[in-house]
């Protein structure tokens, strides 16, 4: 019996496991990450305390506080130029950013768009944070790279498109 005559473990599985599971693993991680910029979106977005220029729990204070150890300071400058603005347009950037992945429409788009949110409070809100490995926003920035190499190709909104658009040209 040569090497390749001994099953595997992995081939004595039902056939079509292996496909199926392959093919849904990003699925887990698309609901969560859709879910959780969308909470986050309107987490921010219905905290009367979060969109204020000043104050407690306010994005003011949250980037004067960070500005001095973010690794680009002029980034936090320039949302300090309009706090409150930089907050709404942050949460609507998250809303739509989690809104995009979890109906999979324009998947990569969306999830470019969560890399950078992602990558921007890496740089700024997180950066001081040590061991680097306790500061979220840089998982989120690495988590998002599987949606964008590989977009929404089942169960989305995306799929769905390009299934009725093969068909008309068929």
């Amino acid at each position: 019996m040569t090497r390749t005559d001994v099953p595997s473990a992995v081939s004595t599985a039902p056939y079509g496991l292996r496909e199926q599971a392959a093919r849904y693993a990003l699925l887990p991680l698309r609901i969560f990450l859709g879910v959780t910029f969308v909470y986050a979106g309107l987490d921010k977005l219905t905290d009367s305390a979060f969109l204020s220029a000043s104050g407690t729990g306010s994005i003011g204070e949250l980037l004067h506080g960070v500005r001095d150890t973010s690794a680009i300071p002029a980034l936090v400058d320039r949302a300090l130029l309009s706090p409150v603005g930089f907050a709404v347009a942050l949460a609507i950037g998250e809303l739509l950013v989690g809104l995009g992945v979890l109906a999979g429409l324009l998947t990569r788009i969306a999830a470019t768009g969560g890399a950078l949110i992602s990558l921007s409070l890496w740089l700024t809100v997180s950066w001081q944070v040590s061991p680097y490995y306790y500061g979220n926003d840089l998982i989120y920035l690495m988590a998002w790279i599987p949606m964008i190499l590989a977009g929404a190709p089942y169960l989305s909104l995306d799929s769905l498109i390009r299934s009725r658009r093969s068909r008309r040209t068929a």
